[in-house]
């Protein structure tokens, strides 16, 4: 399945618009955020060397990398922003600006 940036945020538009209480405010957003980071930091500590706390599971890279890109698009559509233009410039921007950075692969 093939999901674009438009179509995940009209998804978690949909969601969210069925509640009363609609979009977590700025603060609270970016608390979720910070959360969802820790538990990704989590994860990959387990996968590379850090053993879990006794009954604690290694836990799911997959699941927490999606976590944080759900509170992304929600921080995104609260702002009224666009991630696929946001994701373009970006991406403009390091593709001119790190074009020789780094030592390209040769083919």
């Amino acid at each position: 399945m093939t999901l674009t940036f438009s179509e995940a945020s009209e998804r978690v538009h949909a969601y969210i618009s069925q509640f009363e209480e609609g979009y977590f405010p700025p603060l609270l957003l970016l608390a979720r955020l910070t959360e969802e980071t820790g538990e990704i930091a989590r994860v990959i500590s387990h996968q590379n060397g850090k053993k879990p706390k006794s009954g604690e599971a290694e836990g799911d890279l997959e699941m927490e990398l999606a976590d944080l890109l759900f509170v992304t698009i929600c921080m995104a559509n609260e702002r009224g922003l666009n991630l696929e233009r946001g994701f373009e410039r970006m991406m403009d921007k390091i593709e001119k600006r790190d074009a020789d950075r780094w030592t390209k692969k040769k083919f």
